[in-house]
């Protein structure tokens, strides 16, 4: 699903929502000299036949395609835990960079003992580029800078484009909050810093999210909003809640949330810059289900 393209001084945004992970991916193009980037791609996986389809992926390049566009980077906002991404596919059709925030290196660190992955590295070299906090960059001849958003996860980067920013998962619209801070490497003040940080800017600037799950009250998905209505009316972190507040509900909050469903096969190749882990002797891949036996039940093992 796709929204209505929208352009502001020469900034071209398209939105593409997939409701199986509802995950907002994003095109964003110069339409000056028609170089763009794609941002937070998904790759469609049916967790439950093992298999893997690119149908949304598709959907942007095909969107790209038809305003003439070329694509220059695939961006990361962080290694999610909820989609697979689409970044290598999308990478080898365009020969766009892939970029991620220099952090990933840590959560390289935190998840190859967890998985056992021998084969993976932890200097962040399965992407093309690492951007560090106010790094800026160009998309054609609009400037990004990078803003290091921690708090999530320890790697979480936004990016800001013109008078808009895309966030991640650090945020979400009004009426839904903010994002969890209980996975590994997570942190919950750091959280409260990076959203402060966030919502320190003009309070016009354009705020895109990564992710919608509609609000109890609202019967359409959104994923745009504004600095200015995020300061007043974030339910989890309006202007006026304390930092041990914030830190309290999320904690209390966090305890109630199951692990996302795709966890596990997402960490695993999100950690990789979007790749599968290497095939085995028999030509086969295959994720990794870290099984954990509780004691008096050794006999399982």
């Amino acid at each position: 699903m796709s929204d209505q393209p929208g352009t502001y001084m020469g900034l071209h945004i398209q939105a593409f929502f997939d409701e199986p992970t509802n995950t907002v991916s994003y095109l964003v193009a110069d339409r000056a000299t028609n170089k763009a980037a794609i941002i937070d791609p998904v790759l469609d996986y049916d967790h439950n036949a093992g298999a893997v389809d690119t149908r949304s992926a598709e959907l942007a390049l095909k969107a790209a395609s038809e305003l003439g566009l070329e694509i220059e980077w695939v961006l990361e906002t962080h290694a999610h835990a909820d989609h697979l991404s689409a970044a290598p596919f999308i990478k080898a059709r365009t020969g766009a960079k892939i970029g991620i925030g220099e952090h990933i290196k840590d959560v390289q660190l935190i998840f190859r003992p967890i998985f056992n992955a021998e084969d993976l590295k932890t200097d962040g070299s399965d992407f093309d580029h690492l951007f560090r906090d106010g790094e800026r960059f160009f998309i054609g001849s609009l400037e990004a800078e990078v803003l290091y958003t921690p708090g999530h996860t320890p790697a979480d980067v936004s990016y800001k484009i013109g008078d808009c920013i895309f966030v991640g998962d650090t945020l979400f619209m009004p009426d839904y909050g903010t994002a969890r801070a209980d996975f590994p490497g997570g942190d919950a003040h750091q959280l409260y810093r990076s959203i402060k940080r966030l919502m320190d800017l003009p309070p016009a600037t354009r705020m895109f999210m990564c992710h919608d799950y509609k609000a109890p009250e609202r019967e359409n998905y959104a994923w745009e909003t504004t600095v200015a209505e995020e300061r007043s009316g974030n339910v989890h972190a309006r202007e006026g809640v304390s930092e041990d507040e914030f830190v309290a509900m999320r904690a209390a909050r966090d305890a109630t949330l199951a692990a996302p469903r795709l966890l596990l096969p997402s960490i695993q190749v999100n950690i990789r810059a979007g790749k599968f882990p290497p095939a085995e002797a028999n030509g086969v891949r295959y994720l990794t289900i870290p099984v954990r036996l509780k004691p008096g039940v050794e006999s399982l093992g």
